[in-house]
C-alpha cells in the first residue's frame, strides 16, 4: 500500500464498496498515512456521520476543504464533505448569468432535483471529483464514495441523471423555445397542448409548470452536464487513477466486490487491489475449535475445584466444616438463580464456590469456548476470501485486521493505516 501512496504519478484514490464495510475509515486512514509520507492530500467524503471530522480534530466538514491539524510529517491533509445540493448550487452559479441562475435556485422542481433525485449524489461526487482535479492544489485526491445499496451505483448513476437531463423527455419540453417563428409554433401548438393536458393530469399542472419554467432556465446549461460527466468518467480511466474495494469478509460484501471487480475491468478503469477489512485472528491459532471446545467440556464436566491446591478464585468465600459460607450458617448451598451447589462427592474442602464466585475450572472453560468461536469465524472467514481468490487471483488482497474498538482519533487512524501498509497481501 505504500508503494501506491509514494507513487507520484498517483493523484486520484477512490475507495469503493458496498456499504458497512468501512469505506470511509479506510479512506481517512489512507489520507492520514499519505500526508505524513509527503503528499499534500485532500480527502472528499460523502458520510455523512460527524465520525470522521471527530477522528481528524475537526468540528464539522462541509463543501469546502479544511486542513486538519497534527499531522506528523512533510504532507498536509486537507479534508471535506460533499454537499450535494451547495455542489449543485455551484454549478448552475457559474454556468448561468445572475438573473438566470436565480431563477433556476428558485425553481420547485430544481429543489427537489438538486436535494434528493436519484443519482444526484453520485453525480455530485464526480462533479466534484473533477472540480477538485481541475484545481490542482492537491497531489493526491481520496474519494470516499457514497454510501448507496450498490457499489455499482457510483459509476450508473451519474450516466442515469445525465441522461436523463440530455433525454426525451427533458429536450420534449424544450421543444417549443426551440422551434423559430410563428409556423414552426403553430406546427406544434396542438400536439404541445395535448402532451403538456396528459402530463398536467398525470403529474399535476403546477408540477408541470415547475418542470417547464426549470427547463426553460436550464436550456443552455445541459449539455454541460453531460460533458462534465464524461470527462470525470475518463478521468476515472486514466492511469493516475486507482480504484481500491474494500469489503468486510462476509459473503455478501464479498459478492459484491468480486462483481465490482467484473465491472471496473470491463470499464477499463485502474484496480490497484482489495482491502479485505475487520479480519479476526488469535495469537494462539495452534489451539483449534474442536480441541479447545472438547477441553471445555471436560472442564464443565468435572465440575469440582481443588481448593486445597489453590485452584480456587482469588478471593472466595471461606467455607466452615459443614460446607456453607462461614458467617451465615443458615444460607443454603445455592448459586444467585437458587440452584442446588454440586452434590458433595469429597470432604467440604473441595466443594464448587458458591454464590458469585466462579472457579477457575469455570473460567477456563468460558475462555475456551470464547477461542473456539473466534477459531470458527477465522476458519469462515478464510473460506470466503479464498473463494474469492480462486475467482479473481489477479487481483491483490490486503488484509486488515480487525481493531479492539471504534476509530475516533487521528491515533486510530494512524493504526488502520499501519495496518493497511502492514497487513497480509496475496497477489
Amino acid at each position: 500500500m505504500d508503494e501506491l501512496l509514494d507513487d507520484r504519478d498517483t493523484r486520484i484514490i477512490v475507495c469503493c464498496g458496498s456499504g458497512g464495510v468501512g469505506k470511509t475509515t479506510t479512506a481517512a486512514a489512507l489520507g492520514v498515512r499519505a500526508a505524513e509520507r509527503g503528499r499534500k492530500v485532500v480527502v472528499l467524503t460523502i458520510d455523512p456521520a460527524r465520525r470522521l471530522a471527530q477522528s481528524m480534530g475537526i468540528d464539522s466538514l462541509d463543501n469546502t476543504p479544511r486542513q486538519v491539524k497534527g499531522v506528523e510529517g512533510p504532507g498536509q491533509l486537507h479534508a471535506m464533505m460533499l454537499d450535494m445540493k451547495r455542489t449543485f448550487d455551484e454549478i448552475v452559479e457559474a454556468h448561468a448569468d445572475k438573473a438566470r441562475a436565480r431563477a433556476i435556485l428558485e425553481n420547485p422542481f430544481y429543489q427537489s432535483l438538486s436535494a434528493g433525485f436519484a443519482g444526484t449524489q453520485e453525480y455530485m461526487a464526480m462533479e466534484k471529483l473533477g472540480q477538485l482535479r481541475a484545481r490542482d492544489e492537491w497531489d493526491l485526491i481520496v474519494v470516499d464514495t457514497p454510501p448507496s445499496r450498490s457499489a455499482l451505483d457510483f459509476l450508473d448513476a451519474p450516466k442515469r441523471l445525465g441522461s436523463f437531463l440530455d433525454g426525451k423527455f427533458i429536450r420534449l419540453l424544450m421543444a417549443p423555445a426551440k422551434v423559430g417563428g410563428r409556423a414552426g409554433m403553430k406546427f406544434l401548438n396542438v400536439g404541445m397542448s395535448m402532451m403538456t393536458g396528459t402530463l398536467g393530469k398525470l403529474l399535476g399542472g403546477q408540477f408541470l409548470s415547475d418542470v417547464q419554467t426549470f427547463v426553460a432556465a436550464m436550456d443552455t446549461m445541459f449539455g454541460g452536464f453531460r460533458t462534465r460527466a464524461d470527462a470525470t468518467y475518463r478521468l476515472l480511466q486514466a492511469p493516475g487513477t486507482a480504484f481500491l474495494v474494500v469489503a468486510a469478509p462476509e459473503r455478501d460484501a464479498l459478492r459484491e466486490a468480486a462483481y465490482f471487480v467484473r465491472r471496473l475491468a470491463a470499464e477499463r478503469m485502474p484496480l490497484a487491489g482489495l482491502v479485505l477489512n475487520r479480519v479476526h485472528d488469535s495469537g494462539a491459532r495452534g489451539l483449534s475449535a474442536d480441541r479447545a471446545g472438547a477441553a471445555a467440556e471436560n472442564l464443565e464436566e468435572a465440575g469440582i475445584v481443588d481448593q486445597a491446591g489453590g485452584h480456587g478464585v482469588r478471593g472466595a468465600t471461606p467455607r466452615s466444616a459443614a460446607g456453607r459460607p462461614s458467617g451465615n450458617p443458615e444460607s443454603p448451598e445455592t448459586d444467585p438463580s437458587g440452584s442446588p451447589d454440586a452434590t458433595d462427592t469429597t470432604d467440604s474442602s473441595d466443594l464448587p464456590l458458591s454464590g458469585s464466585v466462579t472457579s477457575v475450572e469455570q473460567l477456563t472453560a468460558g475462555l475456551l469456548r470464547l477461542h473456539a468461536e473466534r477459531m470458527q469465524v477465522i476458519a469462515r472467514e478464510q473460506r470466503t476470501r479464498d473463494r474469492f481468490t480462486v475467482l479473481h487471483p489477479e487481483v491483490a488482497v490486503v488484509v486488515v485486521p480487525a481493531l479492539p474498538g471504534d476509530v475516533h482519533d487521528l491515533a486510530g487512524l494512524r493504526s488502520v493505516g499501519d495496518r493497511l501498509s502492514t497487513g497480509g497481501a496475496s497477489a
